[in-house]
């Protein structure tokens, strides 16, 4: 090699080299900042342009060529490289691995590259103390999409295990799959598992199979090799699913131990043992039997220890003559039950669909209605959170607040007073804004501005809650009540302690009526849409309790209204 000067901004860029992807922008201001300091320590590696002239290609060193323009240095030293040196390729990504780690996706490119000019797996491997097995691995990953590729080199990186399903699969399929789930402009992010979802496919891995190579010559089976498993252990496999249980099958009639017999599996893996068999948890006995079945979600052969019941003695009864007669019992066949659990799953259907035809077209008065309300909360399938004990875990019950509204003769009977003391019960039973899972959100918010509850909030000049207000907080909470501030902390504490012993203090972070913003954004998000809402408008007839107090502005009809809602 000759060291010379030149002018780095007369280098040209190597259209092959190995960074493809730029680098960081804290790591070029650094080295910049490096070169403008002290300089170029170490000289770039240029060659002469292969189509003649006197111009240079940048071999490796494009970094510290294009941060010494931007350091404005007028020379710098390059080192000209032999033209018939052919470890360029090898010299460029190792140095730059061994200086900023190249992006994954240019490590996967570089090394196609290698092997191009004639390098193999093992040399690559011992130039870059790597193992063997990595740059397998990184080669398989070179052959993803080139469109997946250079979403990838982006830094939208998937995780290793999306990257094993997705490597495994065609490119043909990873075209077909790439198409729903490319980046649109609106999200330039990929759902990277939902593309590993869409190319996965059911591997059975060489471990699991019981059967040897003849087996699996005969049924056609290539073993394919999972370079992202563990290197110390089989991690073969393969997606002929078919095959692979077909052969499992032939083995394992083949090898059937004495006292086995070949049993079913469910969909769920399980062994189906035969009828009135009983599964043997413990060391299977002698008079016991093995099933063995294979295992349809991993293919894998098992056992199963199970015993049969002991056969009935025969029944001898002697007449009086001494003869023995042996009496067969013969089992009294089940009786079918009136109704089979598929005409009780009918009935369910056809009970529900008569109920919600009832409750949208039957004629219900606003008494019953709420009753059927609080009996609906006592609904086997609900579950709620209550606020209204001290245990954070427990549920509301509402079912011994319910029951008060059922008669003698298990009917729907009430009086209005007892109504209103039952919906009372079980609102407080629902109802929570307590920190905890507990808290019904908004909803209760809104149900406590509706009936005033900040009225009844306590008197929070307690030590115990001023403590928990910041000094910021405490000062503004003294200043509004008119209460001088002190030097400490804790003096200003006790005296707004003492100003509001007889008084209540409501912090107003602690009102429960809730802010109209926040309700109408809550409202717009569960509202209809403004098509349907005008839908029903004109299929709806207007009735006298739809009648807004805008449409009773004048007359003596708002005075009514406005005294009702007083």
């Amino acid at each position: 090699m000759e060291l010379m000067t030149v002018d780095p901004r007369s280098l040209k860029d190597n259209p092959d080299k190995a960074r493809q992807s730029k680098s960081s922008p804290q790591s070029d201001a650094l080295l910049c900042a490096s070169i403008r300091a002290i300089g170029v320590v170490q000289p770039p590696v240029v060659k002469l342009h292969p189509d003649g002239g006197n111009s240079y290609i940048i071999l490796f060193g494009h970094r510290r060529a294009a941060q010494a323009v931007a350091a404005e240095l007028a020379e710098i030293p390059v080192l000209v490289a032999d033209p018939g040196d052919d470890l360029g390729a090898m010299q460029s990504f190792a140095e730059n691995i061994a200086r900023e780690p190249l992006n994954p996706v240019d490590q996967w490119r570089a090394i196609e590259r290698l092997v191009a000019l004639g390098w193999t797996e093992e040399s690559i491997a011992l130039a870059l103390a790597l193992p063997a097995r990595q740059i397998r691995k990184l080669r398989l990953l070179a052959n993803i999409l080139p469109a997946m590729l250079d979403q990838m080199a982006h830094g939208d990186m998937p995780n290793e295990q999306q990257l094993r399903t997705i490597a495994a699969a065609g490119q043909d399929e990873q075209a077909e799959v790439w198409k729903k789930y490319k980046p649109k402009k609106q999200d330039p992010h990929v759902s990277w598992w939902e593309v590993a979802r869409a190319l996965t496919r059911t591997r059975m891995l060489a471990k699991h199979a019981s059967f040897g190579n003849d087996l699996a010559q005969a049924y056609g089976i290539t073993w394919v090799e999972d370079l992202f498993a563990p290197a110390d252990e089989d991690s073969r496999y393969t997606t002929d699913v078919e095959a692979f249980l077909g052969a499992q099958q032939e083995w394992l009639s083949n090898n059937l131990p004495k006292r086995g017999a070949i049993i079913e599996a469910n969909e769920y893996g399980q062994a189906k043992l035969p009828a009135k068999a009983q599964q043997v948890y413990g060391k299977p006995g002698k008079g016991d039997l093995t099933g063995w079945y294979i295992n349809a979600r991993d293919g894998s052969v098992q056992s199963v220890a199970y015993r049969m019941p002991e056969a009935k003695k025969p029944k001898v009864v002697k007449d009086a003559d001494g003869v023995a007669t042996v009496v067969e019992e013969f089992e009294t066949p089940k009786a079918r039950p009136d109704v089979t659990q598929k005409g009780f799953d009918m009935i369910g259907d056809l009970r529900t669909d008569a109920l919600h035809e009832a409750l949208a077209r039957a004629p219900i008065e606003d008494d019953t209605l709420t009753a059927l309300l609080v009996l609906a909360l006592t609904g086997q399938n609900v579950t709620i959170a209550s606020g209204a004990s001290d245990n954070p875990y427990g549920h509301a019950k509402c079912a011994p607040h319910a029951v008060r509204l059922i008669d003698e003769d298990g009917k729907l009977s009430f009086d209005r007073e007892t109504l209103g003391q039952v919906v009372r019960s079980v609102l407080i039973e629902v109802l929570s804004l307590r920190c905890n899972r507990s808290d019904s959100g908004l909803a209760a918010r809104i149900a406590g501005d509706a009936i005033g509850a900040d009225q009844f909030l306590p008197n929070m000049a307690s030590d115990e809650f001023l403590s928990c207000l910041s000094r910021t907080a405490l000062e503004a909470v003294a200043e509004t009540a008119g209460v001088p501030g002190r030097v400490k902390v804790k003096d200003t504490r006790a005296a707004v302690v003492e100003h509001f012993a007889d008084g209540r203090l409501v912090l107003p972070a602690a009102a429960i009526a809730p802010d109209a913003a926040e309700v109408r954004a809550w409202v717009s998000r569960f509202a209809p849409a403004t098509s349907d809402l005008e839908k029903d408008e004109e299929t709806a007839p207007v009735t006298e309790d739809e009648v807004s107090p805008s449409d009773l502005s004048e007359g003596d009809g708002a005075d009514d209204f406005r005294e009702a809602a007083e």
